[in-house]
């Protein structure tokens, strides 16, 4: 599963920088993953008039993400795990963080849990267009939502320096001066946890650097 490949796609497509990319993938092997790409922009859009005599309003909105959905076959978890890695080390992340999160329709589980899971499958029930938070190309994304409510799912989060927001402040020793990294990524896969919640941190920067606060 090529994850850099769509990753640099997009970047290339919108020409923003980016804030992070995430994948939410359900535990059931060959199921659809959802890969997205959380973009720093902002665009002018008009506001409601209060009036109708009021003339229109530009204000300042964020540009939503970009969520599009992954076909490909997958027996393993650790098949996710390694292309989310090299997709981390090429685009120059200081660590990738995989979250495994039980389904919120298990008894006890919180509001909170519920609207995780809902924004881990781009679904984000703030305002009144649901387009203003992320753009989705995922024909079977609410089912994955309800599959992932039932039985848990996992969701991985890097933020890559390439490209990224984070380049001009980066202090990691192991970037090339674009902020990228040469592959393969030296850091293997880990066993995923299972049933229960766990979190994972891959570690991938390294700085010998004295940072001043």
């Amino acid at each position: 599963m090529q994850i850099f490949d769509k990753v640099l796609a997009q970047i290339q497509s919108v020409g923003l920088p980016v804030v992070a990319v995430s994948l939410t993938a359900v535990p059931r092997a060959n199921t659809p993953v959802l890969l997205a790409v959380h973009w720093h922009g902002f665009a002018k859009r008009d506001t409601p008039r209060s009036q109708p005599t009021d003339p229109p309003q530009d204000t300042l909105a964020s540009i939503p993400g970009s969520a599009m959905q992954i076909s490909e076959a997958w027996s393993r978890m650790s098949h996710l795990d390694e292309a989310m890695l090299g997709a981390a080390w090429r685009l120059g992340a200081w660590d990738l963080v995989r979250e495994e999160r039980r389904g919120c329709n298990t008894a006890g589980a919180s509001e909170q849990e519920a609207l995780e899971c809902r924004q881990a499958f781009a679904d984000h029930p703030f305002g009144e267009d649901p387009d203003d938070y992320m753009l989705t190309e995922a024909p079977d994304r609410e089912e994955l939502m309800h599959l992932g409510a039932r039985v848990g799912y996992i969701r991985w989060l890097f933020r890559p320096v390439k490209n990224g927001l984070w380049q001009e402040t980066a202090t990691d020793d192991t970037l090339q001066a674009d902020g990228s990294r040469e592959p393969p990524c030296p850091v293997a896969a880990r066993p995923a946890v299972g049933v229960r919640q766990g979190l994972t941190r891959y570690h991938l920067g390294h700085s010998s650097r004295i940072v001043l606060l």
